[in-house]
């Protein structure tokens, strides 16, 4: 029978030095893990408190409306694409989708070229519309086994290329002057992109929290042969990913032609780099498996804050882009830096 030193009582019991090291390895990779869950939350944190102080405006009410209202069309974007990464995939075809998109709900609504007048409907089929082209690109992964990089740049090239023919270098004007008050107005002082951004963040949230689809994504990004060995339909699950992510990319191009009152082919310029940079920075992993669009959306709301705090301390324009990739690129570094060795290609 092991003997108890009486200075030290028990705790000398090797079995019990044991448990002792086994709950402080447990205790230390939770600790690391809640680091982690928090890092971009403070992040948020430091750079309000930091931006505040440098130029009390960047806190008024009306800054804090205009990062709200820029906030819109990123973040319903992210909770799109969060399913797609959380899969352990990613889609590249978001500017394209959003180009052809745009151009299709400029001319469904009242404007200067076409007969249409479908009104707020038109919404909807601009979201139906970046639907389809999001199961095409699922379609392409499961079905042909295209890695979904490679697939989603290609259909970035046919949809960019599809509202060039459809802009025919004449960008339709939007005249439903209905539709555009509504989307530049607001509501209880809140701009209503924001509460619809809002309302598709839930949505995200429920599907990711309380349905298969959400629950069976992260499945599938922990490990997808796991997932089918489990009968999982995983390929069913990819293209609903992929159709949700481009039917957020087409409700985004139809909110923001209504707030800038034309369709056009640049009208998702930046929005790829933007969108996938908060999915990263948030906390989602590109390997899949981890993260959800709350993550994603403290991910907006950094960048967002970034970009408005930068032009309040007087920080140039040439300078801003540097900064910004800069950050990025640490941020990007630190969230993946655990995962370098599994980060061998993107599925």
């Amino acid at each position: 029978m092991a003997k108890t030193n009486p200075k030290l009582g028990d705790a000398a019991d090797p079995l019990l030095l044991g448990r002792g090291s086994v709950h402080g390895a447990r205790l230390k990779s939770v600790l690391k893990r809640d680091v982690r869950e928090w890092a971009p939350v403070l992040a948020l944190a430091v750079l309000w408190v930091g931006f505040s102080l440098a130029d009390a405006r960047f806190a008024d009410p009306t800054n804090i409306r205009t990062l709200a209202s820029q906030a819109a069309v990123p973040l319903i974007l992210a909770t799109g694409l969060t399913f797609i990464v959380v899969q352990g995939s990613i889609d590249l075809s978001i500017e394209g989708v959003m180009a052809a998109c745009s151009l299709c709900f400029a001319l469904l609504v009242r404007n200067n070229r076409s007969g249409f007048d479908l009104g707020y409907a038109a919404i909807a089929a601009s979201m139906v519309l970046g639907a389809g082209f999001g199961a095409v690109n699922g379609l392409l992964v499961v079905g042909l086994r295209v890695p979904s990089f490679m697939a989603t740049l290609g259909m970035w090239s046919i949809t960019s290329g599809v509202a060039m023919l459809i802009s025919a270098g004449e960008p339709p004007q939007i005249k439903d002057m209905a539709l555009r008050t509504w989307a530049l107005g607001d509501s209880f002082g809140v701009p209503r992109l924001t509460i619809v951004a809002a309302v598709f963040l839930a949505v995200g949230y429920v599907l990711q929290t309380y349905k298969r689809f959400g629950r069976y994504s992260y499945v599938i990004g922990g490990s997808e042969e796991i997932a089918r060995l489990s009968g999982i339909a995983v390929d069913r699950f990819k293209v609903l990913a992929f159709a949700f992510g481009a039917l957020s990319a087409g409700l985004a191009a139809a909110l923001e032609s209504a707030r800038l009152g034309l369709g056009h082919v640049e009208i998702g310029a930046n929005q790829m780099f933007l969108t996938v940079t908060a999915v990263v920075i948030g906390g989602t992993s590109l390997i899949g498996g981890s993260g959800g669009v709350i993550h994603s959306a403290i991910g907006v709301l950094i960048l967002t804050e970034l970009s408005s705090g930068m032009i309040y301390v007087g920080v140039s324009p040439y300078m801003q882009t540097a900064v910004r990739g800069a950050i990025i690129l640490l941020a990007v570094t630190a969230a993946t830096w655990r995962l370098r060795k599994r980060l061998r290609v993107i599925k």
